[in-house]
């Protein structure tokens, strides 16, 4: 028997419809007058006590809790009720856990997520500035790195498919001395996190040349194979494996090519806990990058401390951090625009993560942007300033999209704000020179 998780639209299915029939007590009562609010505050309040019964293993009180959020939820409501619909997905998830018996969730997400077509991931990160960003901040730091260079070889960790790359292509063709020779290489390895594509690496690969050639660029795309025994491992497995391949003779590095590592939404995927001495994999991964001599070092990443290992701090700083893209698609889109829905349910999916799981299986673990480049200088690099071609290609970027999008400098990182809110840093870094 089924019911679902409905405030004024959209649903969650549930396998057991007591879940939402506790009557509220004195506690929750308190909270009664949340009921249909709008609060942002108040939202988060009742998250913060539901958190704190699922870590105490109260079963009856997260479920009250639940009954009222259940009320305000919804995922065609407002910037708040859809943000509090895929929390209280994600909660429930958590608690079916605790408690299976009596909270029996049907995993199914409330949006299907599809496999795109490379059409629909264009229309995808053209939405919002979110991934553009970091693409014309990163490209413009890595035209100005490899300028007399006739060879240039980067080496993609991406979520976004290799969207980055035709502008770069397009930048290159234009060079006064003519475009370098391109090489890009990308592993076969990747987390499971939207955006998907419904076309394989070598296709993005082909269609990459197809584009070079017709901008007079010569080009070479290479993905890096796995091991075929690892097909049906984790993420983590497997890049544990790509990281003893990352050597120069395996990628085939040239002396007289500028080589550019670029990391787009990755690093947080990598594990940053240690198991007994060893050192962790992101800290693995930029010892085995800096060992490569890089030219250039570009990261981008969403600004924000999700690495509490309290579930109340997760859930105070992602709140207040991703209702910052719900509020930006709030003033451009309708609220049962597909494509709205679709888009906040691949964040639906993030918060799930960050919410609903612990140890190995929560992989959304992001570093803020000062921190990760305190953790990037350790580890023997220095960070390079964007020029001032590049901060004007940037601010032209944000033109082209809503009045509450901006810029600013924090020392040499470049941080995409939303309403003064601090939304996705880049930062560029090159071998400190010993």
């Amino acid at each position: 028997m089924k019911t679902e998780v409905r405030g004024n639209g959209g649903s969650i299915s549930l396998q057991n419809p007591s879940l939402f029939n506790t009557p509220l007590d004195p506690i929750t009562g308190a909270l009664k007058g949340c009921l249909g609010s709008l609060d942002g505050a108040c939202i988060e309040k009742l998250l913060l006590h539901c958190a704190s019964a699922l870590e105490n293993n109260d079963v009856t009180l997260a479920q009250q809790v639940m009954w009222v959020l259940n009320n305000v939820a919804s995922t065609v409501g407002d910037t708040n009720q859809r943000l509090t619909a895929w929390f209280l997905r994600a909660l429930i998830s958590r608690a079916s856990r605790v408690c299976p018996t009596s909270m029996n969730f049907n995993g199914g997400s409330m949006f299907q997520r599809r496999l795109m077509t490379v059409t629909e991931l264009v229309g995808y990160v053209d939405l919002i500035p979110w991934h553009r960003f970091g693409f014309c901040a990163s490209n413009g730091a890595i035209f100005k790195a490899v300028e007399g260079y006739g060879k240039v070889h980067i080496l993609d960790f991406s979520i976004t498919h290799c969207m980055q790359w035709p502008t770069l292509i397009d930048a290159l063709a234009k060079r006064p001395e003519g475009p370098p020779s391109l090489r890009i290489t990308v592993p076969s390895c990747r987390p499971q996190v939207p955006p998907l594509l419904n076309v394989s690496k070598e296709e993005v690969g082909h269609r990459l040349a197809n584009f070079a050639k017709f901008r007079d660029v010569p080009f070479e795309f290479h993905v890096k194979d796995d091991d075929p025994c690892l097909s049906n491992e984790t993420f983590a497995t497997q890049f544990e494996s790509l990281l003893t391949q990352l050597t120069r003779s395996q990628l085939d590095l040239r002396d007289d090519e500028a080589l550019v590592i670029n990391c787009q939404n990755w690093l947080r995927y990598l594990s940053d806990e240690t198991k007994g001495n060893t050192t962790t994999v992101r800290d693995a991964f930029l010892d085995v990058i800096k060992g490569l001599n890089p030219r250039i070092v570009v990261v981008v990443d969403e600004d924000c401390d999700l690495s509490a290992s309290s579930l109340s701090s997760r859930i105070t700083t992602c709140f207040n951090y991703l209702w910052i893209p719900f509020d930006a698609l709030e003033t451009f889109l309708p609220k049962d625009s597909l494509q709205r829905l679709e888009y906040e349910s691949d964040i639906g999916h993030k918060i799930e993560n960050i919410v609903g799981f612990e140890g190995f299986r929560r992989t959304e673990r992001l570093e803020p942007g000062v921190k990760l480049s305190q953790r990037i200088n350790d580890a023997g690099f220095v960070s390079l300033p964007f020029c001032e071609d590049t901060i004007n290609e940037v601010k032209s970027l944000l033109d082209e999209h809503a009045s509450g999008w901006g810029m600013k400098k924090e020392e040499d990182m470049l941080v995409l704000t939303w309403k003064g809110h601090n939304s996705v840093f880049a930062t560029a870094w090159t071998e400190l020179e010993d």
